[in-house]
């Protein structure tokens, strides 16, 4: 009878944690083209959730994802004793074969191969149980790359459920990062400011897909699809920027007076990242907004153009926006007005708040330095960018001097 891994004296940081957790995962995706290969794995105690499992899987089959015991050869199973359980349903003797051939084999030779490297102590054999889902495309045809991939990733999932892969730290750094190659590509969030946020201001598609085009690649990059843009398409402008900017952040600047949650429901089925509303507005309809957007998982932007006193406004509303625009208006700077941004005032008003400020309204690159130097995390810039004739030079004399730029880096991380 087992009497669990938790009554070994287990010593060293890998006995430890099998010890004392006894319900380990781990994942691991290894490979290209049809042969890619797709692990998950639990393992865990024979007395606990992952033998129950096993022992569940085995008694009560399903049809296409039969489990089968991990052989290295026929009548020679692996230890610990390994379940393996086909992803994809299998249709037909061909698709079986490369399931109880290569794939079976490349699982149990990896956890043999695991336990003589000294990856998993062989003192708790006995008593564990590893259950391993396993993927293989019915496409796939070359026998040696299944077994090559599978054994690659049943490795590399066993050592990361055995260390606690990924850590909490490199999740938090690769989660905003990271592109999905199946997705194609990435969602990204406002995780390393400054920023610069290109206004698309101009009420012409055409040329504003023009300047999209034109933009270099680079992380610190925003797109937002301008109000006059906005209200001469509607917000389905704003997936045909997506069509030329897939993996870049779009604000849809609504300048939202009322019925701020149905205006925010509006753009995110459009697929917009954040929504912008007037700080003109009453405060029930920003609450609202601000609900709604974070209810949904987008940013709420609260513009205070011509808002007398942004700071009283905020203090005013129940929950903060994720990001202040302190504006200075088109109209305002013909007339020859400066326009304070009172950036550091708003950000020591709100100390220890989650919030970012973003400035607009005659930004230039030689006014780039004062504003970061006030703690602006945004720098918003239209005429300056879309009206000029080389639209990449405009943009690159602004990424240049934002810290630690990164043009034409493309930053897929591969393990």
């Amino acid at each position: 009878m087992s009497v669990g891994l938790a009554a070994y004296d287990c010593q060293g940081s890998i006995k430890s944690r099998v010890c004392q957790e006894m319900y380990l995962i781990g994942e691991a995706m290894v490979g290209e083209g049809d042969e890619v290969a797709h692990i998950d794995l639990i393992l865990g105690d024979k007395s606990g959730p992952v033998g129950n499992a096993f022992a569940d899987s085995l008694s009560h089959l399903s049809a296409g994802h039969t489990p089968i015991l991990a052989v290295i050869r026929p009548n020679l199973p692996s230890k610990p004793y390994t379940l393996v359980v086909p992803k994809v349903t299998v249709k037909d003797i061909d698709e079986a074969n490369k399931i109880f051939g290569p794939a079976q084999a490349a699982v149990a030779k990896a956890v043999a191969d695991a336990v003589e490297e000294g990856l998993f102590p062989k003192d708790v054999l006995e008593d564990t149980v590893i259950i391993a889902s396993v993927f293989v495309n019915p496409k796939a045809s070359d026998y040696r790359k299944i077994y090559h991939y599978n054994y690659s990733a049943t490795k590399l999932a066993l050592k990361r459920a055995m260390t606690g892969y990924p850590s909490l730290d490199k999740l938090m750094y690769e989660k905003d990062r990271a592109k999905h190659p199946i997705m194609g590509f990435r969602v990204p969030r406002l995780w390393r400011p400054p920023y610069l946020q290109i206004a698309l201001d101009v009420p012409d598609l055409q040329k504003s897909m023009r300047v999209v085009e034109s933009v270099p690649t680079s992380d610190r990059i925003i797109l937002e699809a301008g109000t006059p843009l906005i209200k001469k398409y509607g917000t389905s402008v704003i997936k045909e920027l997506r069509t030329m900017a897939r993996d870049v952040f779009i604000v849809a600047d609504l300048k939202t007076l009322d019925v701020g949650k149905v205006e925010v429901d509006i753009a995110y089925d459009q697929t917009a990242d954040a929504v912008v509303a007037s700080g003109l507005a009453a405060a029930a309809t920003l609450d609202g907004f601000i609900y709604e957007a974070k209810r949904l998982g987008i940013y709420a932007m609260l513009d205070m153009m011509n808002v007398e006193d942004p700071i009283k406004k905020l203090s005013s509303l129940k929950e903060l926006p994720d990001v202040v625009i302190l504006h200075r208006s088109i109209d305002v700077e013909r007339a020859g007005g400066e326009g304070a941004w009172n950036v550091k005032e708003l950000k020591e008003a709100f100390k220890g708040k989650k919030i970012l400020v973003a400035v607009a309204g005659g930004v230039t690159p030689d006014k780039v330095a004062n504003a970061l130097k006030q703690g602006a995390d945004i720098l918003i810039v239209g005429r300056y960018i879309t009206q000029s004739k080389d639209v990449e030079r405009s943009v690159r004399e602004f990424i240049v001097k934002l810290p630690e730029s990164e043009i034409d880096l493309l930053r897929e991380h591969v393990e």
